[in-house]
């Protein structure tokens, strides 16, 4: 998998992070009623999440859970909206997320 940062999400990203954070694209289906009907996350991390794998970038490490790789397609790409303070996920076939959660899991 590879995941491309956009300028405006790399600023805003690097204005949250604390030095030494790992990304992880999270799919989350708590409350989704279905393992398919999950939603994309972003979560920051102190520390690499034992089974997971990292994916390329251009910007950040990210990892995330081999087995939710299903869900997403090769190529990935991550956007800020500055207007609503959000983050989006998308592919060249579809947005994943138009207003992606980033959940410190730091502190």
């Amino acid at each position: 998998m590879y995941i491309h940062f956009s300028e405006a999400a790399v600023e805003a990203l690097t204005n949250r992070l604390p030095e030494d954070a790992i990304l992880r694209l999270f799919y989350d289906t708590e409350g989704c009623g279905c393992a398919l009907a999950g939603v994309a996350a972003l979560h920051i991390q102190a520390a690499h999440t034992e089974g997971d794998v990292e994916a390329q970038s251009n910007a950040f490490t990210v990892q995330y859970d081999p087995r939710k790789e299903v869900f997403f397609e090769e190529k990935l790409s991550v956007d800020y909206m500055p207007q609503r303070g959000t983050y989006v996920l998308k592919s060249s076939q579809q947005t994943y997320n138009p207003a992606m959660r980033l959940v410190n899991c730091v502190n």
